[in-house]
């Protein structure tokens, strides 16, 4: 008979296996732990069997111990020094293994970077160029952009969140966040730079300096109620989402088509807070939230100043508007939302704005929904109308639409492909013609970390404008997660 300590494999006819075997048996170390105990099946490594073996001798220890077996027989405790005799260099090496992961496991412990906080990062690169055809551009009051093409520029933004949770179910948010020159460092922002057309994930993060673009703390004080606070939110992080059409460094990149254009006058950053409520977990959710983009300024900014938070569209409304300041003053605005959702395949949401941006109220309107025809196929809009009192083109009434289609896992699981027309600011005062924007992407993921998409922008009438000629970009970006 070959000896137990020349086999490679244990087999089922050896005497050890069949030793164990019986051992699990007689103390039902398969009935207390049938998963995870040696079940006497199939053939096993060496190292396989001294597993078995060892969880087999703790088995019995734990038994006896809790005094839920008679002591162990002289037979059966011989028959386990034979078998720990016989694996005694595979037991050691699991021994081994088990202290290197303890160690392993005490340092990671010791040098994590917080036992409370995780720490994720985004950065994107976006080579984008553009040309329009005609002599020259001009803004929507007609005052000359540019009668030269624009060249090609290399974007980028970067982003880092701190999340941190103390009871299992909250959020503390902090990100740090530093992008390239903003709204104009893109040839579509340069070229029509107040009716949406800029790239999204390029307008959005602070001017070439590192700086909190979000803090706040998220938190569920009542079954079905989350409420969100801080001074530094953003409403549309909230409030006007879409499955196809809302993030900017994976779908559309054109401003007007990743939020309604008209919904959000205050687009900045801000202090102040949000409130959602889903009543039983059900199909309908309210949504409600108020910010104010000045609300760590005391005191008033006159008509010279700049007033962050605004849309573009703002300072041409009232060129001579001010800031009051302050967390209640101007710029503020208030929104609420209510979404149906019957299934995770169709969504409805509508939406009333208000507010005051530079010394003007405004009132807006707005519908968002999405319906996903199948795995692979979708369609998706949003409308707004809105009213600008006291506007330096008088009261005006603009309205908005877009719609899109989107392809899901197109070619590739994980991609993403879409193509959307839109009309950001329709009115008969402003400008002499109606803008129109279109935009077509892939997204294709080279990994889980790493993803890549063409984009291509037409604007035609820009700045609503009939005397412009179309605009037309391109972008290739490239996002990196970590």
């Amino acid at each position: 008979m070959t000896p137990v300590s020349q086999l490679d494999d244990i087999q089922p006819s050896d005497w050890a296996f069949q030793a164990l075997y019986s051992l699990n048996d007689r103390y039902g170390i398969n009935k207390t732990n049938p998963n995870g105990g040696f079940r006497g099946n199939r053939a096993l490594t060496r190292y396989e069997f001294a597993n078995a073996l060892q969880t087999t001798i703790e088995q019995i220890n734990e038994l006896v111990a809790q005094g839920n077996t008679p002591a162990i027989s002289r037979d059966d405790i011989a028959i386990l020094e034979r078998l720990r005799e016989e694996f005694a260099a595979e037991l050691t090496k699991l021994q081994g293994r088990v202290d290197t992961l303890e160690v392993r496991t005490s340092e990671l412990q010791a040098n994590q970077f917080s036992t409370t906080t995780k720490l994720t990062g985004q950065v994107i690169f976006g080579v984008t160029g553009g040309s329009f055809s005609g002599d020259r551009i001009v803004d929507v009051t007609g005052r000359e952009i540019t009668t030269k093409q624009p060249n090609p520029t290399f974007v980028y933004r970067a982003a880092l969140d701190f999340n941190t949770s103390f009871s299992g179910s909250d959020l503390l948010k902090i990100r740090l966040d530093a992008g390239s020159d903003g709204a104009d460092d893109n040839a579509a922002g340069f070229l029509e730079p107040s009716l949406g057309s800029v790239l999204d994930f390029a307008a959005k993060p602070p001017v070439e300096q590192l700086g909190i673009s979000r803090l706040f703390y998220t938190f569920s004080p009542l079954k079905n109620v989350i409420l969100s606070l801080g001074p530094k939110i953003v409403l549309s992080d909230y409030i006007d989402t879409n499955r196809y059409a809302n993030l900017s460094f994976l779908d559309f990149s054109t401003q007007a088509f990743v939020n309604n254009y008209l919904l959000f006058p205050v687009q900045g950053l801000g202090a102040g807070a949000v409130i959602s409520w889903n009543p039983g977990d059900g199909p309908f959710t309210a949504r409600a939230g108020y910010i104010a983009a000045a609300a760590n300024e005391p005191t008033s900014r006159d008509s010279t100043s700049f007033v962050p938070g605004i849309f573009p569209i703002g300072y041409t409304l009232y060129p001579n508007g001010g800031s009051t300041g302050g967390f209640f003053g101007d710029p503020h605005q208030g929104i609420a939302e209510v979404e149906y959702a019957p299934s995770k395949n169709f969504a409805v949401r509508l939406q009333y704005a208000f507010g005051n941006i530079l010394g003007g109220q405004f009132n807006v309107f707005g519908a968002n929904f999405e319906l996903a025809l199948s795995d692979r196929f979708g369609v998706f809009g949003r409308y707004g109308h809105a009213s600008y009192k006291d506007t330096s083109f008088g009261d005006i009434s603009p309205t908005y639409w877009m719609l899109g289609l989107a392809f899901p896992d197109l070619f590739v699981r994980g991609a993403k492909a879409g193509i959307a027309v839109g009309q950001p600011f329709i009115s008969r005062d402003v400008g002499n013609a109606t803008q129109t924007n279109f935009e077509a992407f892939y997204n294709y993921p080279i990994s889980n970390n790493i993803q890549i998409a063409p984009v291509i922008q037409v604007i035609t009438n820009p700045g609503n404008q009939e005397s412009n000629g179309t605009v037309l970009t391109g972008t290739l970006r490239t996002v990196f997660s970590f």
